[in-house]
């Protein structure tokens, strides 16, 4: 049976970006992760070993944001394969948000998904 886990709305002050600009100030991001596994047998004994720890998540993505990239789909390729490095038999989607992106226009924010569902 699948579950799914979400550690939502990470918040990040990264360098991302092609300009200039993006490197030198930085801007504001917002990353979501969604997990599906099946963690009965952590629900059923309590026991964090047998589910996704929530921190170990917060960490990956602040790590991998915290590493300057010219492109988002970069690092949510990086915080992908991070998270799919543990041996959790699981799928994960990731979703970063770039808010205020310098696009010429009044745009509340970019994004990207990777992910396998």
């Amino acid at each position: 049976m699948k579950h799914n886990i979400s550690v939502e709305g990470i918040k990040a002050y990264a360098f991302h970006g092609c300009l200039d600009e993006e490197e030198k100030i930085g801007g504001h991001y917002i990353v979501d992760v969604f997990i599906e596994t099946d963690f009965k047998k952590g629900a059923l004994e309590d026991n964090l070993e047998h589910t996704i720890d929530y921190v170990w998540v917060n960490k990956v993505v602040k790590e991998e944001m915290s590493i300057r990239s010219k492109l988002i789909e970069s690092v949510g390729h990086r915080i992908m394969e991070r998270l799919k490095s543990k041996e959790f038999n699981a799928k994960y989607k990731v979703v970063i948000h770039k808010l205020t992106p310098p696009i010429n226009g009044d745009v509340d924010s970019v994004s990207i998904s990777i992910g396998e569902f």
